[in-house]
């Protein structure tokens, strides 16, 4: 590490801790040469996960473009962004194990639809309207008829 007061590339770490977090590590040094003590922080790097288009394009993945789509499904529903929240850790969780660098839009959307229609079925259709890019009104109602049919197979 070079000192950031004399430039000097050696150092002894005087102490060592993790952050609150637990995402950090944070050192405090000293410079063998001059003496100066000074913090580094330690970070694992993250490689994003890719996402591949459905016209074969690929940009990382995004928490928050996630996030705002799914905040415009549940717009004046009874849906909490802590639900929004919970539901994205989960489909996370379900999707980042089963792939390390890449995942297909339609690998991700299909995790989000699902858990979308057991938190609000209305938001559900809002969201499938978008992703599954309904052109008329026949798909809304196709939809729909599935939704009913799956509740009638419940009962």
């Amino acid at each position: 590490m070079k000192c950031p007061e004399c430039g000097h590339l050696e150092d002894k770490v005087v102490d060592s801790r993790t952050t609150k977090e637990g995402e950090a590590i944070r050192r405090r040094r000293e410079c063998l040469e001059c003496g100066k003590r000074f913090t580094t922080y330690e970070y694992i790097e993250k490689v994003p996960l890719m996402v591949i288009k459905k016209d074969g394009r690929r940009e990382a993945y995004s928490r928050e473009k996630l996030l705002t789509g799914l905040l415009k499904a549940c717009e004046k529903r009874p849906v909490s962004r802590d639900q929004l929240e919970t539901l994205i850790d989960d489909v996370e969780s379900a999707t980042f194990g089963r792939f390390k660098n890449e995942i297909q839009s339609v690998d991700l959307g299909n995790e989000v639809i699902e858990q979308l229609q057991a938190l609000d079925e209305v938001a559900y259709v809002r969201f499938a309207s978008v992703y599954r890019q309904f052109r008329d009104v026949s798909q809304f109602m196709s939809e729909i008829k599935n939704i009913l049919g799956e509740k009638d197979d419940d009962a």
